[in-house]
C-alpha cells in the first residue's frame, strides 16, 4: 500500500509542470487516499525539506548577528535568548508551560513566548533529529484552511505540555503558498496581543500592497525556507537574505518619474514618505502587573491602534546601538551608508541588576498567576544558572529600556509626505536634531524649495 501511494505520489509531481493548474496540488491523490501525517506526507514530493526547515530562524528563533554591537560573532541571537522589553523574557524562562492557578478563579491556562514555534513543544526551538523534522506544522504556513483553533497547549497523558496542530485532510487539501493570515497569525499578535508589538494591520485599507492583492511573500521571498527580512534594530536574528523596497524585482533604485523625488533616495529612506504613520504599544510597566476580567495579570500597557502615531526619525546606516537602555539605530548625515528612516519608539520599564547594571529577564508564570514581578526574576534568574536568585530579585533596581523598532509596513502612495511634509518650519523632519546647522536648516524650510512644485500639484487637484 505504501509503495503504491508513493508511486502515485511521483507520478503527481512529475506531472506537475504540465497538468497542475493554479488551484491543484500534485500530491492531493495521496493525501485524500492516506490522510495527512504530518511532514513525512510531505516529504514524498518534497524529501529533505523538513531537515533543512531545523536550520532557518522560524524554527531556531535566533541566528549569528553581524550588525548589532556588542554580540559575540560566534554565537547566535533572537527570541531564543535575547532579554529586551518588549517581551523581557525569552524561550529559555518563558518556554511554554502551564502557569500557576489564579487565587481568584482557581483556574491555570498555558502560556509561553514560543507558542509561534512551529513545532509541537515536545521538540523545542533549536532542536534537531528525526523527531524534530516530525514535530514541524507544514499546514500553519501552507494551508488555506487551516483550524487554527487546534494549535492550543495541552497536557498529554505523560503530563507533558504540548502544542497542538491541524493535521487534519482538510487542511492538507489547501496546501499552497503562505496566504496573510497565515502570516499574521503569529507576526500581528506578537508581544501580547493584535497590534501590540510591530503596530501594523496587513489590509488592503492599511497597506498598498495589501490593497493590490499582494501577500507577504511576495516581498518576503524564501529559499529553502529562509524568509529574506529587512534590517530592522529590534529584529536582530535573520536567515541571511535581505530585501528593500529598492531591489531590482520590486521598485528599484529610481521609482519616481520625478528626478527630484529620485534624488532624495540617496539619503532619505522609501519608508519615510511611504510610511507616515505607525501604532502599537509604545510602553510597558513590568513592574506592574494589571489583573484582567480573567482573574490573571499582564504588564501595564499602553498602545495605540495602526496608523495612530507619528513615527519618530533618525539617520541608519543598518547597525544597531545595543545596551541595556536602548537599542536603535546607529548612522549620521556624514555616512553615505546612512538614510533618514522612520521608527516606532517603544519604552519598557523592567528590573536591572544591582550592580552589573544589565537587564534581567522574567519568567511570566509567577506574575501572571498573582502579580508578584519580583517572583518572576527571581524564577529567571534560577532558570538562567545565575547565583543567588533570590537576592538578585530581591536587590533588583527598576529602570526604562528605549527600543527602536523598524517602521515597515503600512505603505501608503496616496497619503505618502510630499514637500511641505517634510521642508515646512513645523514638517515631520527635525533637521536640528538630524545633524543640519542653523544656517542649513533656513535653507531646508524655505518655500523656495518646493513653491512651483506644489503650486502645480494643487492646480492639477483642483
Amino acid at each position: 500500500m505504501i509503495k503504491t501511494r508513493l508511486a502515485a505520489t511521483a507520478l503527481f509531481c512529475a506531472l506537475l509542470a504540465t497538468t497542475a493548474t493554479a488551484k491543484d496540488h500534485p500530491g492531493d491523490e495521496s493525501i485524500k487516499s492516506g490522510g495527512y501525517h504530518g511532514p513525512e506526507t510531505c516529504e514524498e514530493c518534497h524529501p529533505g525539506t523538513a531537515r533543512k526547515f531545523l536550520d532557518t530562524v522560524h524554527w531556531k528563533h535566533a541566528s549569528k548577528v553581524t550588525n548589532v554591537e556588542g554580540l559575540d560573532p560566534g554565537k547566535e541571537y533572537g527570541m531564543k535568548n535575547r532579554i529586551y522589553v518588549m517581551c523581557n523574557g525569552n524561550d529559555i524562562v518563558n518556554n511554554l508551560k502551564e502557569i500557576p492557578k489564579s487565587p481568584d478563579t482557581g483556574k491555570t491556562k498555558f502560556t509561553g513566548c514560543n507558542t509561534c514555534h512551529p513545532g509541537n513543544h515536545l521538540s523545542d526551538v533549536g532542536s534537531s533529529g528525526p523527531e524534530a523534522e516530525k514535530a514541524i506544522d507544514c499546514l500553519i504556513c501552507h494551508s488555506a484552511e487551516y483550524d487554527f483553533s487546534s494549535r492550543k497547549p495541552f497536557k498529554d497523558a505523560k503530563g507533558r505540555v504540548v502544542m497542538g496542530q491541524d493535521r487534519s485532510t482538510k487542511s492538507a487539501l489547501t496546501v499552497g503558498r503562505p496566504k496573510v493570515k497565515n502570516c499574521m497569525a503569529c507576526h500581528e499578535a506578537a508581544g501580547g496581543g493584535v497590534v501590540v508589538k510591530r503596530g501594523f494591520a496587513f489590509t488592503k485599507e492599511t497597506d498598498v500592497h495589501a490593497a493590490k492583492g499582494m501577500v507577504c511573500v511576495d516581498c518576503h521571498r524564501a529559499q529553502d525556507h529562509k524568509i529574506a527580512t529587512g534590517l530592522d534594530p529590534n529584529n536582530w536574528a535573520n536567515d541571511g537574505t535581505l530585501i528593500s523596497c529598492a531591489d531590482a524585482a520590486c521598485h528599484g533604485a529610481k521609482p519616481h518619474k520625478d528626478p527630484d523625488l529620485n534624488r532624495h533616495a540617496a539619503k532619505v529612506a522609501c519608508q519615510t514618505c511611504h510610511i507616515p504613520r505607525t501604532g502599537g504599544a509604545f510602553a510597558k510597566d513590568f513592574t506592574e502587573w494589571e489583573k484582567g476580567s480573567d482573574g490573571f495579570y499582564e504588564p501595564t500597557t499602553l498602545r495605540k491602534e495602526a496608523n495612530d502615531t507619528t513615527p519618530v526619525y533618525a539617520w541608519y546606516n543598518g547597525t544597531v546601538a545595543n545596551s541595556a537602555h536602548f537599542i536603535g539605530p546607529k548612522g549620521n548625515r556624514s555616512d553615505a551608508k546612512s538614510r533618514i528612516t522612520p521608527f516606532k519608539i517603544f519604552q519598557g520599564k523592567a528590573y536591572f541588576e544591582e550592580k552589573s547594571g544589565e537587564l534581567l529577564s522574567m519568567d511570566f508564570a509567577p506574575p501572571m498567576a498573582n502579580g508578584d514581578t519580583r517572583a518572576g526574576v527571581e524564577s529567571a534568574s534560577r532558570t538562567l544558572g545565575m547565583k543567588n536568585p533570590a537576592q538578585v530579585a530581591q536587590k533588583a533596581v527598576t529602570g526604562w529600556q528605549t527600543i527602536y523598532f523598524g517602521s515597515n509596513h503600512l505603505v501608503t502612495k496616496t497619503k505618502a509626505l510630499f514637500c511641505a511634509n517634510c521642508h515646512a518650519p513645523n514638517g515631520v523632519l527635525r533637521f536640528k536634531e538630524l545633524g543640519y546647522t542653523d544656517q542649513e536648516v533656513v535653507k531646508l524650510t524655505n518655500p523656495d524649495l518646493y513653491m512651483k512644485k506644489l503650486a502645480e500639484r494643487q492646480r492639477e487637484e483642483w
